[in-house]
């Protein structure tokens, strides 16, 4: 007998799990051809607040962990793509890229994890300072984490644009709320599997699909998000970010650069979601002390 394969079921990743879309809702993904690929899961303003939820829950415990377990983690996840190279590959080139570029765009990826993983445990010391002050006081800042991120990943790129935007947030000690790409979103579902089977602890990651032009003012005006970046060039939609991220004066980055570009592997994509603290610590008096002796 002829036997049926299994279909893919691509639902969304919120706090560790992999929920289907509250709204109950799906678009059909389909090729060149016309062809479905699969129906994909068309997130709701709930899903996003769910997935909110889940990274503030995350953030404190992601954020305090040592920096090099951070490092040992995201080295974690680039292995395991590394182990599972060939299935994104495939879901590239059922999305529309050459074989030659869907291998070029998954080496790229793991690379930037790599290249990002290497940054943990490194840009605190590179970034801080001790200042100079007039009074009998050190005085030091020290990048901490932003807090909540929420991101509208590369709409062109289904695995390294996600991959891009991802890995910096976290390597700085955020957690985040992703959408992806509507277009491409296959290896987004997938990627969730990666992070699921590493150490990253639920909710550090949420990654959900849908439509930006549904979705960008809800990501944009919830009061308990820390920040936003967005990957696409709409200028009505990065309009409206920028005005309801005034609501709670968050912080909005808009990158436009190419994606494939190697200057996306920089230490000031984790440094833009830094806030720095600035602390004072008195010096002693040596001299009054000795003269208590």
């Amino acid at each position: 007998m002829e036997r049926l394969e299994i279909q893919k079921t691509y639902k969304i990743f919120i706090g560790g799990q992999f929920p289907r879309t509250e709204s109950g809702r799906y678009y059909s993904l389909k090729n060149k051809k016309g062809e479905v690929l699969a129906n994909i899961c068309q997130s709701s303003r709930k899903d996003f607040r769910n997935a909110e939820v889940a990274a503030r829950s995350a953030q404190s415990g992601w954020s305090s962990r040592a920096a090099f377990n951070r490092a040992q983690i995201l080295y974690r996840v680039a292995e395991i793509l590394e182990g599972r190279k060939d299935q994104f590959i495939s879901e590239l080139i059922v999305q529309g890229s050459s074989s030659a570029a869907a291998r070029v765009e998954v080496e790229m990826a793991i690379d930037r994890m790599v290249y990002y993983s290497g940054w943990c445990d490194k840009f605190q010391q590179v970034f801080s300072a001790v200042n100079p002050v007039a009074s009998s006081h050190f005085n030091f800042s020290v990048p901490e984490p932003t807090g909540v991120v929420a991101v509208i990943a590369d709409e062109k790129s289904s695995l390294l644009g996600l991959v891009t935007a991802i890995a910096p947030i976290i390597a700085g000690g955020n957690t985040c709320v992703v959408l992806a790409s509507e277009s491409k979103p296959l290896c987004a579902v997938t990627f969730s599997e990666v992070l699921n089977t590493s150490d990253l602890p639920g909710g550090v990651v949420n990654i959900i699909t849908g439509s930006a032009q549904e979705l960008h003012t809800h990501f944009s005006s919830h009061m308990d998000v820390n920040a936003m970046v967005y990957y696409r060039d709409d200028k009505a939609q990065i309009k409206t970010i920028k005005e309801n991220a005034a609501l709670n004066v968050k912080r909005v980055f808009v990158y436009k650069e190419n994606i494939f570009s190697e200057d996306h592997a920089n230490p000031y994509y984790i440094t833009d979601l830094q806030e720095i603290k600035t602390t004072w610590h008195p010096i002693e008096n040596i001299g009054s002390a000795k003269a208590g002796y």
